[in-house]
């Protein structure tokens, strides 16, 4: 076991609140959109519940939805123009062309996430904590590269990471072991050497299947056997690693 391993952290579920952030994401939507596309704000907090809702309706849905995509910028364009005209549907309003509707959802992305507070209590703390004490920190995300710095970099700890590692970085989807496998030669990390940290049973079971580390970041018991370990939250990975390494 190495003294010091390479930690990479998911995003949602581990750095950020995913509930807190959509929250944000629903009052903020309108407030940028409504003014360029007309509606009422309200209106469009509502769409874009019902939209993300049907998007996430189930990981079946969702990993469907990865499978038809043939690279990570078809799914990125597919994904906005779906967001955006869904909402200008159920808003009322008549969207833009295909083209524009991409572009100004890509805006309304850029606009808004800067501005998103969703950190778990705790968790800046402990990433600058582990900063400090020598780790090598790099994210391990199924958001692309582009919005990890726009979350990252206002919550005061982007210098703390390496690579945003996203989809876009690796040319591959967040849904199998392949996306570990990538992600780990890419950063030149010996499997035995990363310690991956995730909110979802099954991704800490593609990290082992890689042959990582991980951590799964749960407060109820897992229902399954995937991950090497189980924490609550990141705040307490810094003692936990301290214990371990």
């Amino acid at each position: 076991m190495p003294s010091r391993p390479v930690i990479f952290l998911d995003d949602g579920g581990v750095m950020n609140d995913n509930s807190v952030r959509q929250g944000q994401w629903q009052s903020m939507v309108g407030e940028f959109l409504a003014p360029i596309l007309g509606g009422e704000a309200q209106a469009w907090a509502g769409a874009n519940r019902a939209v993300i809702a049907g998007m996430f309706a189930s990981q079946e849905a969702w990993e469907e939805r990865l499978s038809a995509a043939p690279d990570y910028a078809t799914f990125d364009y597919q994904y906005h123009l779906d967001w955006l005209c869904g909402m200008c549907r159920l808003v009322g309003v008549e969207p833009p062309s295909a083209d524009e509707s991409v572009k100004l959802g890509r805006r309304a992305g850029a606009a808004i996430m800067p501005r998103v507070h969703a950190a778990f209590p705790g968790a800046i703390e402990a990433i600058r904590l582990l900063h400090k004490r020598g780790y090598t920190l790099h994210t391990a995300s199924g958001e692309s590269s582009t919005d990890l710095e726009l979350y990252l970099d206002p919550m005061g700890v982007r210098d703390c990471f390496g690579r945003l590692y996203g989809p876009d970085l690796i040319g591959t989807f967040k849904n199998g072991p392949q996306f570990y496998e990538r992600l780990l030669a890419d950063a030149e990390v010996a499997p035995a050497d990363a310690l991956v940290l995730d909110d979802n049973p099954k991704c800490v079971g593609w990290a082992e299947e890689a042959g990582a580390r991980s951590v799964l970041v749960s407060n109820a018991l897992p229902t399954s056997q995937e991950a090497t370990y189980v924490i609550a939250r990141l705040a307490d990975l810094p003692g936990f690693i301290e214990q371990l390494y």
